[in-house]
């Protein structure tokens, strides 16, 4: 029983590289070129959409957000799901890759809205068949405080729960990614396939790979950072609505009671050496970060520059191929123009094989075979029994027991049958053959007995 694959990472801007890479503008490497076109698109573009990368402007112009969307900010997650290559190699021969393709993205709308999965392609160009798909993360609900509003202590109205938001932090929350990649090894189980080692520190070598990791653990830090945030505002609110009901009489001692509880956990969690400890790993959790996003970005320096080294490549491959085709192209118009001279001059100094050529298309089209026709351009006879076909009757007679042979007169070669020119031949017959169609019919006498 194999592993699946779920792997989510945000993606900045157009996200114009990507696409390419998906949509195979540019063939990587590692794709087979006699396979790509095997891959396919899973959902199509709305009209006048010719790209993923204008499919996620199209959602984002839809969706109806009140608020401008950042330079910086995640306008979509990328998705790449499959399975170990033994598992989906399986899946492909028992002929079970379309119904694979079909759960998988049954499954991705179920989690976050079918009209938020803009694009979703199957490559099968490389070793290990994968999906790639594009999700917008337009989620619903009040965002969250920025830091700066909190540290002003400032109390804002609530907006709707149903206010639309673009917001990839919502999506993938420490906790988040966990469920997905349990519910999708639920979703999966079907074709063999369950969920990885949970907390396996395993990683694979590649720089690719050694890339997507990075930037996982990196938006996990993140998400941790904020959920520790996000329990420091709880339970400061906790803390607020206690002192509200502390000024009702008749609830004094309740309030009394579970605000000394709160104060305790309050004060276990702020004012003793756990909140230093945690401001500790807090400071140290940013540290990471940035040093995971320093590693990120010469990453992708180094991948920027590979991309510029394959395409200049690419195009003193190409430019090679085009000199190698000029060069083959002017050596063939040399030697036709060569083959056409001689071809004048034998035609000059041999004028006879002209007609020779003729005769043969002519003993061909009657309905000599190669062997026969041969024999008949040596001067030599034939005996022939069967048909023989006119153009000019369109019709074939029958040549029982003849003698074929070509003569030359005055220069002129002329197939014979039985000594005749085959033309004359072919006359003699047609008039046989209308002879007997209008030949009339003698009427039956009638018996009427002997007369005396």
């Amino acid at each position: 029983m194999g592993f699946v694959v779920l792997h989510m990472e945000k993606a900045h801007g157009s996200d114009s590289g990507t696409t390419a890479h998906i949509e195979r503008f540019i063939i990587p490497k590692n794709a087979d070129p006699t396979r790509t076109h095997l891959n396919r698109k899973l959902i199509d573009y709305p009209d006048g959409v010719k790209d993923r990368s204008a499919a996620i402007q199209r959602r984002l112009e839809e969706a109806g957000l009140t608020r401008k969307i950042g330079n910086n900010q995640v306008r979509a997650i990328r998705i790449n799901v499959s399975g170990t290559h033994e598992d989906m190699e399986r899946i492909e021969k028992e002929g079970r890759l379309d119904e694979w393709c079909a759960d998988n993205l049954n499954y991705f709308a179920f989690m976050f809205g079918k009209e938020n999965i803009v694009a979703a392609h199957l490559h099968r160009d490389e070793e290990t068949p994968h999906i790639h798909i594009t999700l917008v993360p337009i989620v619903k609900g009040e965002r969250k405080r920025r830091k700066r509003e909190e540290q002003a202590k400032k109390r804002y109205r609530k907006k709707p729960t149903d206010t639309v938001r673009l917001c990839a932090d919502d999506i993938m929350t420490r906790l988040k990614l966990k469920s997905y990649q349990d519910t999708y090894a639920i979703a999966m189980a079907k074709y063999g396939l369950q969920r990885g080692i949970d907390g396996s520190t395993a990683r694979h070598k590649s720089t690719q790979q050694y890339y997507n990791e990075t930037k996982k653990l990196a938006d996990s830090l993140k998400a941790e950072v904020v959920d520790l945030q996000e329990r420091k505002e709880a339970v400061k609110e906790e803390l607020r609505q206690a002192k509200k009901e502390v000024q009702t009489e008749k609830l004094k001692g309740v309030a009394t009671t579970a605000a000394t509880n709160i104060a305790e956990s309050v004060g276990s969690l702020f004012g003793s050496n756990k909140v230093k400890t945690l401001e500790k790993e807090n400071t140290a959790l940013h540290r990471e970060v940035a040093t995971h996003e320093e590693t990120i970005e010469t990453l992708q320096g180094r991948i920027q520059t590979i991309q510029t080294e394959h395409s200049h490549q690419l195009l003193d491959m190409q430019q090679k191929h085009i000199n190698e085709l000029s060069q083959t192209e002017t050596s063939l118009k040399r030697e036709i123009s060569r083959l056409t001279v001689l071809l004048n001059k034998t035609l000059k100094w041999f004028p006879q094989i002209k007609d020779m050529i003729n005769l043969e298309r002519l003993c061909f089209a009657v309905g000599f075979d190669k062997e026969q026709t041969a024999t008949l351009l040596t001067g030599k006879p034939v005996e022939y029994n069967g048909e023989l076909y006119s153009e000019e009757h369109k019709r074939k007679f029958m040549a029982k027991d003849v003698k074929a042979k070509v003569f030359s007169d005055n220069g002129k070669f002329v197939l014979t049958i039985n000594l005749r020119p085959i033309g004359e031949w072919f006359k003699e017959q047609f008039e046989k053959l209308r002879q007997s169609i209008h030949r009339p019919m003698q009427p039956k006498r009638k018996n009427k007995g002997m007369q005396l």
